[in-house]
């Protein structure tokens, strides 16, 4: 009678130990980061977007979240030194290398970017490069941040 006792035992406080564990680490999730924020719904064309929410745990616990950046950072004053005509090698040096070249439409590059810092800042841009006989034909781009201005979004102090 004592071993099944023990058993039942351990059995509870392993399911016990399986339910705290599940109820901690869901509340470490409570955004689902695959989740549309208002932040997300802005179109990418329409230039820098900036959003500041401030997500509490429980309401009153801070969250910790990273910077993360993805894509090239282009500036005003990198587009304003491409011009017509200039060679894909040109363009490269200039720019970087484009984050998407697609092989359905490989006279086009895109280049998008995105910063989303820890507090909810969110800065997006974009800028298509055109190519006709490997030469710059036409560019687009939103508004596009300044160097200064991204030196700060990344260098500021954290409040």
């Amino acid at each position: 009678m004592q071993p099944i006792l023990l058993s039942i035992f351990q059995r509870r406080n392993t399911i016990l130990l399986a339910l705290i564990t599940s109820l901690v680490l869901s509340a470490c999730a409570l955004r689902n980061p695959f989740a549309k924020d208002s932040a997300d719904k802005a179109s990418p064309a329409s230039g820098v977007v900036q959003v500041v929410k401030n997500e509490k745990l429980f309401g009153f616990v801070p969250i910790y979240r990273p910077d993360v950046q993805q894509g090239n950072f282009i500036s005003q004053e990198m587009v304003a030194q491409l011009k017509k005509g200039m060679t894909k090698d040109q363009v490269r040096f200039l720019l970087g290398t484009p984050l998407l070249i697609d092989s359905f439409h490989e006279n086009r590059w895109d280049y998008p970017f995105r910063l989303k810092n820890g507090e909810g800042q969110l800065t997006s841009s974009r800028v298509v490069v055109f190519f006709e006989n490997d030469k710059v034909a036409k560019f687009e781009g939103g508004e596009l941040p300044t160097e200064k201005d991204y030196l700060m979004r990344i260098a500021a102090p954290k409040k």
